[in-house]
């Protein structure tokens, strides 16, 4: 009960203002009242200020607005509410107070005998009840407990004052009052009215067991803080005249004004002085150094010193506020005392003891971070730092190799440079950078193709600079320069690294293909101009040879003696032995004719045999059509061609190009490419009949072929190649090299490899079971290819063009089907001469010797072993 009557209020009715005295604690004395004022000011003083700024704000309070419990005592008196130690004055009066705490126990412990518990709780409400209440509540509607407790707060406090015990007597005359009272309608007396609220909580800070209520307020330098709305002004807002914004005010600068205010009404420009105006204003008026000017509406506005020292406080970097107190004592919250003994008792995790995986990563980034180049250590960045300090030195003319830099193209690709002029530019060269006629010649020679020339143009001497006439190709060197520009790479392409040993696929050694001719080892001469065309006896003993001299000649191969030469009117383009061992025949094409001959040599009873088979003509009960009679006749040969060993005269419309022979001897084809769909005649040499396999004309053919096995003849074109079958006489394939020009083709032994050389100097492979398109192609020929030939035993095959060359190349067809050829180039014959831009015309290989033979412009013969 004594600790609820010592947190108890206390309150006390003054009539004439007499100061209240405060209550002390029992824990704490009255002589250390100071030391705790200092600290113990409450954080809820703003809350005071505002309450008493309101009541003071002419005696009416906010929620009061119709003045309904106004009174006439309220005007007088003032409400106020004060700390402890806002006035040193109470601080001595403190000390002079005559009441102490065991006199105040005293008292309550009697009161305690009277009253009941239920007066213990309202004693404890009273301050609750008497601080909300309204001076009407106060005139009769206090409750019994609540008067009574009043009563007995009075007279406690007028004993204090008097140094006297309050007697029992005075109580009961007390509450006799109190009962005459409460039955009339009467006004309270002066003694028995509620005091003001200063003179009951009076105004030192109230202690609950030694703490302060509230928690104390850090002090500041300087003048106590005021609260912003001390003054009854609760706005936030800005007293903003200019209401356009926050917009660029130099949009206004054509307008005379700057703006609207809140009526909506122009804000007009304040008038601007000329510059003397602004002279006469700096030495006249003193405060011109502080006038500053609006930009919102234009006014000059003169700054006060709080404004002054504000912004030299921001300049200078320290806080705005004035009163805020840098150097304010630090709050310890946690003791700087080392314990003895550890808060925590727990023991370390084995997580604690292993290394730590973040900062492995860390580490590890930090390692390649310096790899790298991006971080630096402290040496490197000294040294750096004294390399940038250092003076710069650089080129004043900068190379014509150096790489040129371009700031706005990323990885920049410079134009290429011009070739710097030589000795043989010049206006005197030396003598022997001159031309002599044998070079002039060959320079003038190579006029159709200027790119083979070693030089674009030809030296010339003179004897001074003045003699020295206007550049003739400046205009086309000047647009092969833009040419060179404009086709210049624009971007960088990485290239791959990848070695040439990959690029180059693994072929077998050519000392592991052998046999295959390599040398040079005869040269069979005798012709008067270039020979076009060869052909090798079935056995190997003999060759026949067809030129432009007009004639056919019968060579014996291992002497390289001329046996026998037979002329025929004509350049022959075609010479062809017949394939069956039992004749001794060959087919010549020369101009329109085709003259099947009996070379006479070899075996004297095949001769004979070969002579009687072609004495007599069958007879045949078979008419042949027009289109064949107008296109092809068989017809007898004179006396002087029937010594020579002429046999038989087929005579064509058009000029006759090749004759081939069927693989059994007695068929053979004729080509003539300006005969339309009769450009291919079928001649059959038992019956001697012709016939016409084609009915409309395909293109212009090149050259024929039957196949070595099977019914089925391949007929070349400029650009494809047809497959036909000449039982069902229908077309089985047709072949897609992709090239422009056609020259030469042959067929593999066993008929399931095609080998074409073309004009564009490349040479193709097709494996007819595969695809319509080129197996391999073969670019190892510098000019155009004029002649392919496969050997009939050993894996070679063998291909002649216009670079005097010969190749001789390895070609392995395997019986497995599912295994690709294997085509591996072996040498390069080059011995024939170029004449007239030709050079070899006809290549083909001995029937059982790894021999090759080329006939050339060179008007001979050569023969490779």
């Amino acid at each position: 009960m004594v600790a609820n009557k010592e947190r108890a209020i206390k309150r006390k009715a003054s009539e004439g203002g007499a100061k209240p005295e405060p209550i002390t604690s029992k824990q704490e004395p009255l002589d250390e009242s100071n030391d705790e004022d200092n600290s113990n000011e409450s954080d809820y003083e703003s809350d005071k200020e505002n309450l008493l700024g309101s009541i003071e704000n002419e005696g009416e309070d906010s929620s009061d607005s119709d003045g309904e419990y106004a009174t006439d005592d309220d005007e007088d008196d003032v409400l106020s509410f004060e700390s402890l130690n806002s006035d040193g004055e109470e601080e001595d009066e403190e000390e002079d107070a005559g009441t102490t705490l065991e006199e105040v126990e005293r008292e309550a412990e009697e009161d305690d005998d009277e009253e009941d518990g239920e007066d213990d709780e309202e004693a404890d409400s009273a301050d609750d009840v008497n601080s909300d209440s309204s001076p009407e509540e106060d005139e009769g509607d206090l409750e019994d407990s609540s008067d009574d407790e009043l009563e007995e707060e009075e007279e406690e406090e007028e004993a204090k004052e008097n140094g006297k015990e309050k007697p029992a007597k005075a109580k009961a005359e007390r509450k006799q009052r109190e009962e005459q009272f409460e039955s009339d309608d009467e006004p309270l007396p002066d003694d028995l009215k509620l005091g003001r609220i200063e003179d009951v909580l009076g105004t030192g800070e109230k202690k609950t067991r030694g703490l302060g209520v509230f928690p104390p307020v850090p002090k500041r330098k300087g003048k106590a803080a005021q609260d912003e709305y001390a003054a009854g002004d609760t706005s936030d807002e800005e007293d903003i005249r200019n209401t356009v914004g926050n917009i660029p005010m130099h949009w206004y600068d054509e307008y005379k004004h700057v703006g609207y205010d809140w009526d909506a009404k122009k804000i007009i420009k304040a008038k601007k002085g000329d510059a003397i105006d602004d002279f006469l204003q700096r030495m006249e008026d003193p405060n011109f150094w502080r006038t500053v000017t609006d930009p919102q509406t234009g006014q000059k506005v003169v700054l006060s010193d709080e404004d002054i020292g504000l912004i030299k406080r921001i300049m200078s970097g320290r806080n705005p506020d004035a009163e805020y107190d840098d150097y304010e004592p630090f709050i310890e919250w946690f003791t700087s005392e080392v314990e003895k003994m550890p808060i925590r008792n727990i023991p370390e995790s084995k997580r604690s003891f292993l290394p730590s995986k973040a900062e492995k990563h860390k580490i590890g980034r930090y390692v390649h971070a310096l790899k790298m180049g991006w971080m630096k250590t402290m040496a490197e960045k000294r040294r750096l730092e004294a390399i940038r300090r250092q003076p710069k030195f650089y080129m004043l003319w900068t190379t014509d190799h150096g790489k040129e830099e371009m700031r706005r193209i990323h990885d920049h690709v410079a134009a290429p440079k011009r070739m710097l002029p030589g000795h043989a530019e010049s206006y005197n060269p030396p003598p022997e950078y001159l031309f002599d006629e044998k070079e002039l010649e060959e320079w003038n020679k190579l006029a159709n193709q200027p790119w083979k020339r070693k030089r674009a143009y030809v030296p010339q001497k003179y004897n001074s600079l003045r003699e020295v006439p206007g550049y003739t190709r400046y205009v086309k060197e000047r647009f092969l320069r833009c040419l060179d520009l404009y086709l210049a790479p624009r971007m960088r392409r990485s290239r791959v690294a990848v070695g040439a040993e990959y690029l180059i696929p693994k072929l077998p050694s050519p000392r592991d293909l052998q046999p295959f001719p390599t040398l040079q080892n005869l040269i069979y001469t005798g012709h008067t101009s270039l020979i076009r065309c060869i052909s090798v006896e079935p056995k190997g003993e003999y060759i026949v040879t067809g030129s432009d001299d007009m004639t056919v000649k019968i060579w014996e191969i291992s002497t390289a003696r001329c046996i026998r030469t037979i002329p025929t009117g004509d350049i022959v383009r075609s010479v062809a032995w017949c394939p069956n061992s039992k004749i001794s025949l060959v087919a010549a094409a020369s101009g329109k004719r085709v003259l099947l001959i009996n070379p006479k040599v070899g075996d004297y009873m095949l001769v004979k045999k070969t002579d009687d088979l072609l004495t007599e003509a069958p007879r045949s009960d078979t008419v042949d059509s027009e289109r064949i009679r107008s296109a092809v006749q068989w017809g007898e040969v004179t006396e002087e061609e029937k010594k020579l060993g002429v046999r038989i005269v087929i005579t064509h419309f058009r000029e006759v190009r090749q004759v081939t022979w069927h693989g059994r001897g007695d068929y053979f084809a004729t080509v003539m490419p300006d005969g339309a769909y009769r450009s291919v005649m079928i001649h059959q040499l038992s019956k001697r009949r012709s016939q016409v396999p084609f009915s409309k004309s395909k293109g212009l053919i090149q050259c024929v072929l039957f196949h070595p096995i099977k019914p089925c003849l391949f007929v070349a074109t400029q650009r494809h190649i047809r497959v036909y079958d000449l039982v069902k006489q229908l077309m089985m394939k047709k072949l897609y090299p992709g090239c422009k020009w056609i020259s030469s083709m042959a067929i593999h032994p066993k008929g399931d490899n095609l080998l074409i050389g073309t004009y564009e100097k490349r040479l193709m492979w097709f494996d007819l079971d595969l695809s319509t398109k080129p197996y391999q192609q073969l670019r190892i020929h510098n000019a155009a290819i004029r002649s392919v030939a496969f050997h009939p035993r050993y894996p070679l095959f063998a291909s002649a063009g216009d670079d005097r060359s010969v190749i001789v190349s390895h070609g392995m067809v395997y019986n497995d089907l599912l295994q690709n050829p294997l085509i591996v180039p072996l040498r390069r014959l080059k011995n024939h001469a170029v004449v007239n831009d030709f050079s070899v015309f006809d290549v083909v290989f001995h029937p059982t010797q790894p021999w090759v033979f080329s006939s050339g412009a060179d008007n001979t013969v050569r023969l490779y072993t």
